[in-house]
């Protein structure tokens, strides 16, 4: 464990970049008198998302956890459905749909890359499947035109968990446009950050009006506040997904700045692959592929995959006494204490060894080159001992 307070040349593993105008929106919503949601700086947020990616209902939620949720009340989730879900991601992928008592089926990833592997997802249809949530893993996206067409054949809803994927794009579209609903993360460790958010994206136009009754709490207050409505009343099931506004105040400031954001984590995400490409090439572990022709990454991440967990717990452990905190990923689900009793035993060794070697690098928008060249030092001298046998 590191000491408290950490040493000053530290270097965390995620730092919540301040672009600029966050706390002069935060006065102004403050100012306004409109805090509990559904204000002018969530209507900006909003129509951003309609206006600029094409998306036909927008609706900002407290997480990306929330807009999960809210996809599997809206898709009527019941006992004893199935919902295929990749092992490799995090719980909230299938705790929305858990909570509604569906059965997961669990997908393995590829070979090379987290993401599920789409050839395998056929074999596991049945009649009682209803949906296929594709995670984009790092912002790179699945492979959604085989996904699509598998899901048309079987009439299957897709929902895209696209927590970590905020603009990136396939085959020119961005990423959460393509299922017939789709969440987005904006948490602080995302690109993009409120503090704590989400948003659910409503693909499907047959899906918007109760999606905005299920985000008002199951009433239609927004109708009724737009004059739709001869009265406010509980219609459906719902629950609180509003954000405050003082986090939609947030994430408008960096909506805006998104640009210069990315810019910044490319050339970092950039400089870490020509450094690390020499010793990946050489054998000593691997890299997570370049994008896939047509495919636009939005750089959340950067990965080396060690060759054992005996190995990948080494390297961060000497990361760490060198004042580096780099860390592993996700646990695959079908190994987790809640659902392995619950998993049909297939074997899933790709999302296996993902859990047991992957490991991520610092990247964040104010991780500057000299600390970024002193983990690439620290890993490249990691790998000069272990040759030696001096581990």
């Amino acid at each position: 464990m590191l000491p408290s307070p950490p040493p000053a040349d530290f270097i965390p593993f995620n730092r919540p970049h301040l672009a600029g105008p966050e706390l002069e929106y935060i006065r102004q919503a403050a100012a306004a008198g409109k805090l509990s949601g559904n204000g002018e700086f969530t209507r900006r947020c909003q129509q951003f998302f309609e206006q600029q990616y094409g998306i036909a209902k927008a609706l900002l939620t407290t997480s990306g956890t929330a807009a999960l949720e809210m996809a599997a009340l809206l898709l009527d989730i019941q006992p004893g459905d199935e919902v295929i879900v990749p092992s490799y991601t995090f719980t909230s992928t299938a705790n929305a749909f858990v909570l509604r008592g569906a059965r997961i089926v669990f997908a393995d990833s590829c070979p090379d890359h987290p993401n599920l592997d789409v050839a395998q997802l056929e074999a596991l249809i049945t009649p009682r499947t209803r949906a296929i949530v594709p995670v984009h893993y790092g912002g790179q996206a699945c492979d959604m035109a085989a996904l699509l067409a598998l899901a048309e054949r079987h009439n299957l809803w897709v929902v895209e968990d696209a927590a970590q994927a905020i603009e990136a794009s396939y085959q020119g579209r961005p990423l959460g446009t393509f299922g017939h609903l789709a969440a987005f993360s904006f948490h602080e460790t995302k690109n993009l950050s409120a503090g704590e958010g989400g948003l659910l994206a409503v693909n499907d136009p047959r899906l918007a009006a109760r999606a905005e009754i299920i985000w008002e709490k199951g009433t239609n207050r927004a109708a009724f506040a737009r004059g739709e409505a001869a009265r406010y009343e509980w219609v459906d099931v719902g629950s609180s997904f509003l954000p405050s506004e003082l986090n939609a105040a947030y994430l408008w400031a960096q909506l805006e700045s998104r640009k210069i954001i990315q810019q910044r984590r490319q050339q970092l995400w950039e400089r870490y692959a020509a450094a690390l490409g020499p010793l990946a090439a050489a054998g000593t572990f691997q890299l997570l592929p370049a994008p896939p022709i047509g495919t636009q990454p939005n750089w959340h991440l950067f990965a080396l995959c060690c060759s054992s967990r005996t190995e990948r717990d080494a390297l961060l452990a000497y990361l760490l006494r060198h004042h580096i905190l780099a860390v592993f990923h996700y646990l695959p689900l079908h190994t987790s204490p809640y659902y392995a009793p619950r998993h049909d035993g297939r074997l899933l060794p790709n999302a296996d060894r993902f859990g047991q070697t992957l490991v991520r690098l610092p990247l964040y928008h104010d991780l500057q080159f000299e600390q970024q060249d002193r983990i690439i030092g620290s890993i490249e001298k990691f790998y000069k001992r272990k040759s030696h046998h001096t581990l």
